[in-house]
């Protein structure tokens, strides 16, 4: 249980800080209408992810084993891609400009298709997540529940902490998420290794039974 919730919740984590579509539009929001007006948009990715999710699991837990574990090598080698992309990001960390308000629904919608139109939930699902689930499922169905559940709970009080360093110090908002993203480069790049270690231990498990 203790791997569920390193593993979903250091996932989410690097997610939720990361410079992204989503992440920059929450702050626009929060710059432009208030932290009160941008906190139910938060839970966007709870509705955005059902259809995502739903795609990437009914591909993966049709594949055999060994595919699985080709696509844990292949999804730690994505993140390590995006510990690149967050370190990138840290190096080069910019203010996002305010938008327009507009209102709580319109807010919460836009949030939505924001995440939808992201290609990263995607991906992150199909190489990452659902693997993971689909692992996590094989153990036990509740340690399954308790990767989504570390997962979410992580992604949403992160981002709820990134909105309120933006709202409430204005002045240090951009330095403090900067931190933050160098801390989900570490993040991101520790769980690709993880994951193609893990990946690569069980192909080497697997050889003799090849033979």
């Amino acid at each position: 249980m203790v791997e569920q919730i390193l593993l979903g919740g250091g996932f989410a984590f690097a997610a939720a800080v990361q410079p992204g579509p989503l992440q920059a539009y929450l702050i626009a929001q929060t710059l432009t209408n208030g932290l009160r007006r941008a906190i139910p948009a938060v839970f966007a990715p709870l509705l955005s992810d059902i259809p995502i999710a739903t795609f990437a699991l009914l591909v993966v837990t049709q594949v055999p084993l060994g595919l699985l574990m080709a696509l844990q090598i292949l999804g730690g080698s994505f993140l390590l891609y995006l510990a690149y992309g967050a370190y990138r990001s840290f190096r080069d960390y910019q203010h996002v400009l305010a938008k327009p308000s507009m209102s709580v629904r319109q807010t919460v919608i836009k949030a939505v298709m924001v995440n939808l139109l992201n290609p990263n939930p995607y991906l992150g699902w199909t190489l990452i997540m659902g693997p993971l689930l689909a692992g996590a499922w094989r153990q036990a169905p509740w340690h399954a529940v308790v990767l989504l559940g570390a997962f979410y709970t992580t992604m949403i009080l992160t981002t709820l902490l990134v909105l309120t360093l933006f709202a409430r110090v204005r002045s240090l908002g951009p330095r403090l998420t900067r931190n933050l993203v160098g801390l989900s480069a570490a993040a991101l790049g520790f769980l690709g290794l993880y994951q193609i270690w893990k990946g690569g231990a069980a192909c080497v498990q697997m050889l003799p039974l090849l033979r």
